[in-house]
């Protein structure tokens, strides 16, 4: 080889700027290796997871079925007197007893020995007494049984008229307030003023002044007083 002949023609196809032997390949280190697989393993390791929880979580309870309601007495009262006013201050019932009992079967209320007052808004004064009253649950209708008793005292109604004195006695007569109503479905005593009337049955509505008697009647009648000349 001369120093004139080109390096080209000595060694042909080879690039004098690449000469030499290939450089070996890194091997990817191990944990690039392990970063590929990392999301796979972690949705199995969670579906695991999800899976132990499931079989390890008790089984849900049924509630339980609704009991009925106990139709014994879940509170009394004895030797009580209950009043209620209005806004005002104006006393509008009064009822006391020996001893009550409220049933939540059906929201009533029994009352040994009692004795109930009202005052509507007329200022007429009722009373009613009775060995057991039963009311409703708000308190509109009331049974009386045993030596029962209702006396309206005498006054004035709302339209001026006067109202003789009404007293109901029998063994048992119902109360109704909406509208005021007295029914009773046993012989009855019913005296207004100072005359007196006995039946078999009553229904006297004092809305309409009106009474309904069956059965067999009585009526005693006394004459109105005479006055002076």
């Amino acid at each position: 080889m001369t120093p004139d002949e080109p390096l080209d023609d000595i060694l042909p196809g080879l690039d004098p700027v690449t000469a030499g032997p290939a450089p070996r390949r890194r091997k990817a280190p191990w944990w690039d290796t392990v970063s590929i697989y990392l999301p796979v393993l972690l949705m199995g390791m969670l579906a695991l997871a999800s899976y132990w929880l499931l079989r390890a979580t008790p089984a849900p309870v049924d509630a339980p079925a609704a009991q009925p309601v106990s139709s014994e007495p879940d509170y009394f009262m004895r030797r009580f007197s209950v009043k209620s006013f209005d806004p005002d201050g104006t006393l509008r019932s009064e009822v006391a007893g020996t001893e009550a009992r409220h049933h939540p079967s059906d929201d009533r209320v029994e009352i040994d020995n009692a004795r109930i007052r009202r005052i509507d808004e007329q200022g007429l004064i009722t009373v009613a007494t009775a060995r057991r009253v039963t009311t409703n649950s708000d308190n509109t209708e009331f049974l009386l049984e045993g030596n029962a008793q209702v006396v309206r005292e005498a006054g004035t109604g709302q339209d001026g008229v006067a109202r003789p004195r009404l007293q109901f006695n029998g063994e048992r007569l119902q109360i109704f307030l909406e509208p005021d109503r007295v029914v009773s479905d046993r012989p009855v005593v019913l005296r207004r003023g100072n005359d007196r009337l006995e039946a078999a049955t009553l229904d006297y509505r004092d809305d309409e002044r009106v009474a309904d008697f069956t059965g067999r009647v009585r009526v005693q009648l006394q004459p109105p007083a005479r006055t002076a000349p």
